[in-house]
């Protein structure tokens, strides 16, 4: 009887051992599951971050492209106005030059 009962305590204790064993398990799977979990937001939040980053420096960039352009045809603009002043000034002291030359 005795060997029996021990026998008997001892099966308890190894399905009470491996039915820790499998929750042991559960519970590391679900914190492996957690881990895996944050490190993909993570990576999801850069990735959010990185493109929200560049399409900011996109946008900076394309305006810079628009001043620069406004800029050149604004310098432009001043160049052919100033072109078409020098040509009249040389023109006018031509004219004159000639008027002067024939009296």
């Amino acid at each position: 009887m005795r060997k029996i009962l021990i026998t008997s305590l001892g099966a308890i204790a190894v399905m009470g051992l491996s039915a820790c064993s499998e929750k042991a398990q559960d519970q590391v799977e679900q914190a492996g599951d957690a881990v895996g979990n944050d490190i993909e937001r993570g990576i999801n939040n850069a990735d959010d971050k990185a493109a929200a980053g560049a399409d900011k420096m996109g946008a900076a960039v394309d305006n810079a492209g628009h001043e620069i352009g406004a800029a050149a045809d604004e310098a432009g603009a001043k160049i052919e106005a100033g072109a078409a002043d020098a040509k009249h000034d040389i023109g006018s002291s031509v004219e004159k030059a000639g008027k002067d030359i024939k009296d």
